[in-house]
């Protein structure tokens, strides 16, 4: 799979952003794996849908669509599973690390951005600009994602993480992409 399809920019031309962002507090962030956060700005042509979006990221074959919706409003994080987020309508600020963290990332994105989410990093929606804020939610084909939130009741989320395999293909572009430079 490569980026010819119409609905899809080119990975050359599309801005990536990358942030690793350090543990903090019982959030473990990008500490554990040192993969970086990801967000490929405009990767998916303005007026792609949701079904496309899916289809799309079907016949890759890296992550399998498992949800349409926003993010929630609280800091969390997944244990067993990395996270590919397609936004296909609206824009939002989004916190990534912990709002508390001195070193967390917010960050504006909007319809057609990507947001390559390593286990471990805390996210959380910030702001939904226009209440139309939706995404395409992914995970890796064979991956069951939880839900941790830094309690101390939370045991072996390290070990969990550290165990993760990371992409060997990009999720959106396959073969060729941004993910597999970093």
């Amino acid at each position: 799979m490569t980026s010819s399809a119409p609905f899809l920019a080119p990975p050359k031309e599309i801005k990536v952003s990358q942030y690793q962002v350090p543990a903090f507090e019982s959030l473990p962030n990008t500490s554990i794996q040192h993969r970086p956060l990801l967000i490929y700005h405009g990767a998916f042509r303005p007026n792609t849908t949701a079904s496309t979006i899916e289809q799309h990221l079907s016949d890759v074959g890296v992550v399998q669509p498992e949800w349409r919706y926003s993010m929630y409003p609280y800091s969390h994080f997944h244990s067993t599973s990395h996270e590919v987020l397609c936004v296909y309508s609206g824009s939002a600020k989004l916190c990534f690390g912990g709002e508390a963290n001195p070193e967390r990332v917010e960050i504006g994105v909007g319809k057609g951005d990507v947001i390559i989410v390593p286990a471990g990093l805390a996210h959380r929606l910030l702001d939904d600009h226009d209440k139309q804020f939706s995404m395409v939610g992914c995970y890796p084909k064979g991956k069951q994602w939880d839900m941790c939130y830094g309690r101390k009741e939370e045991e072996g989320n390290e070990e969990r993480i550290a165990s993760l395999e990371w992409f060997l293909r990009d999720p959106i572009y396959g073969v060729e992409g941004p993910l597999l430079e970093t």
